[in-house]
């Protein structure tokens, strides 16, 4: 029996989500029907008639006002099925997502993401350009209810369409008037929204919102927000990153960066160049790539520890891949992005870390890929956003002394005292970390900017000349692979011996060394953690002053912190 739903090649096995689907409907299309049954079902069942219903509405468009009313769970079969949906199916899914807006049905939210997910950028094939325009069509249409009911998911339409208006959608009138009507909203985006904004400021509507943005914040009628420099300190949710990868990539790059050893990489390699950077215009995804790796997937520490391939290897792959400079250099200041506003009480250094390690692990060999990332990152502090580069210097010596401290690197000799590295570089850097440390990011509260005569500079990733950089131009994806090498004596959070017993340490001594402890081992991580635990509750119930004066809020988010360094996630 053929499929209503999908379209298969000949020699493909059946579907099993398909084939699960149809069995389903075929079993209880009796049921679907009036009148409804309302006897109570068990989970099982629930899940069958849930299945039954998800297939009668996209094959009988008939009858689709009558299923939708049974329908009350998520609508999952966008991840695995849509690319092979067929293009009724594909037109019966949009009317489903409005049906589901408008009787406010659970898990609506999570079907919307599915579907933003599903654009593919660089790609002006007829259906990926439908399914944009459906979509802005969507969050038009529903706008009212979705900032009434779901508005987090109006930020995720805003950064996915932002990102696809650089390529080749055009998404101007609902980015346009989120922006100008829900800037409160918008700004929970962080600071990859002005990333985003940059890349625009050569279409006029974007143009004056940047301008205001600068110049003119009381424009956007919110009254905290008086300078750009509070976005700066937002981190940017992971979840709006997976907006751009869809969820077939997403899971090769898990399984590349989970699974593939170091030396056994180069093959799945070349097979995703050439499934999803086969043409040139899907060359802009390599910026949406590396911000995922960097911001999106962090491995426990079996796997940095493991002769898995690392994230900055594939990244070092990934760049040689840049054909266009100012597609290059979009991908490095993606590397960065991070680096320049690092405030270690909001960010986590695995978002940084894969940059460092690309830079120190290609010296021996490819001493120019180091040569030219440090020279970016150089060139991005003082270019950036001169008004404010007091505040990028703080966030790279923060950066590159976090690296230090959490163990990435035992010194940064490895890097500025190579005889390898250009002495300029050197004397570049070394004056870098030299300059007058800023204690706080407090001395660069709001409104604290006086307000500039002109637009700055537009950053090295947006006013980037032609050039700029020495570029390596590959003919292919096997020459575009390249052999960074194993890693040296540089690893990623590697774990710390142990060097002192935990149980004769003081509390002041088990706080400042807990990071160690956790890295060490997991027992080792418990037992520091139990040892300040039992040391503070018996502190605090003693009258007398102690030496260790510390908050109960400090001292869990100092934990929290720690843990969070080491792949761990504590309860909020």
């Amino acid at each position: 029996m053929g499929s209503r739903l999908i379209v298969g090649a000949p020699h493909e096995a059946d579907n099993l989500l398909e084939t699960s689907l149809r069995e389903a409907f075929e079993l209880l299309e009796s049921q679907l029907n009036p009148p409804f049954s309302l006897k109570c079902r068990n989970e099982s069942e629930y899940f069958d008639i849930n299945k039954a219903i998800i297939y009668g509405i996209l094959c009988e468009p008939r009858m689709g006002n009558v299923h939708i009313k049974h329908l009350h769970g998520i609508v999952m079969i966008v991840d695995e099925l849509y690319e092979k949906l067929v293009d009724s199916v594909r037109v019966q899914l949009i009317w489903i997502t409005l049906e589901m807006i408008d009787v406010s049905a659970i898990g609506f939210q999570g079907l919307l993401v599915a579907l933003l997910r599903q654009i593919v950028g660089g790609d002006f094939s007829d259906k990926n350009l439908w399914l944009c325009s459906e979509l802005v069509r969507v969050f038009l249409a529903k706008w009212d209810c979705l900032l009434e009911e779901e508005p987090l998911v109006l930020t995720s339409a805003l950064y996915a369409f932002l990102r696809l208006l650089a390529h080749h959608c055009r998404l101007i009138d609902f980015c346009v008037r989120l922006l100008r009507e829900q800037f409160r909203l918008c700004m929970m985006i962080g600071r990859d929204l002005v990333r985003l904004l940059q890349e625009l400021v050569h279409v006029p509507e974007f143009r004056s919102i940047w301008k205001d943005l600068m110049l003119s914040p009381s424009e956007f009628k919110v009254p905290e927000f008086r300078d750009i420099s509070q976005l700066y300190r937002v981190r940017t949710s992971s979840r709006y990153f997976l907006l751009r990868i869809t969820p077939v990539m997403e899971s090769q790059l898990r399984f590349l960066l989970s699974d593939v050893k170091f030396g056994n990489h180069r093959r799945y390699q070349v097979w995703f160049a050439k499934k999803f950077l086969g043409i040139a215009e899907k060359e802009t995804l390599l910026i949406d790539i590396v911000r995922f790796i960097c911001c999106s997937h962090h491995p426990p520490n079996e796997i940095i520890l493991s002769d898995i391939i690392p994230r900055w290897a594939v990244i070092g792959w990934l760049l040689k891949c840049c054909r266009k400079n100012y597609v290059e250099a979009s991908v490095k200041l993606a590397l960065f992005y991070d680096w320049l506003f690092f405030d270690e009480k909001v960010d986590n250094v695995m978002n940084i870390e894969p940059a460092f390690l690309l830079m120190v692990n290609s010296m021996s060999r490819y001493i120019e890929m180091t040569h030219t990332l440090l020279d970016f990152l150089l060139l991005v502090v003082n270019n950036y956003d001169t008004e404010r580069r007091e505040i990028i210097v703080h966030g790279v010596q923060s950066s590159f002394d976090v690296l230090v401290r959490r163990g990435v690197i035992q010194s940064l000799d490895v890097l500025i005292s190579s005889d390898k590295l250009f002495p300029f570089l050197k004397e570049r850097i070394v004056k870098l970390l030299s300059e007058r440390k800023v204690t706080s990011l407090e001395n660069f509260q709001a409104g604290s900017f006086r307000g500039s005569t002109s637009l700055p500079d537009l950053p090295a990733a947006v006013g980037m000349e032609p050039g700029t950089f020495q570029h390596e131009m590959s003919a292919s994806a096997s020459q575009n692979d390249v052999e960074l090498g194993p890693p040296t004596n540089v690893t990623s959070c590697s774990p710390l011996a142990e060097n002192d017993d935990i149980h004769e340490q003081s509390l002041e001594s088990l706080v400042q060394n807990l990071g160690k402890h956790i890295r060490s081992s997991k027992q080792m991580g418990v037992q520091a953690l139990d040892k300040i635990l039992h040391l503070y509750v018996n502190l605090s119930s003693k009258a007398e002053t102690t030496n260790f004066s510390i908050s109960l809020d400090q001292l869990s988010s100092i934990i929290a912190k720690e843990f969070r360094y080491s792949g761990n996630q504590l309860f909020d």
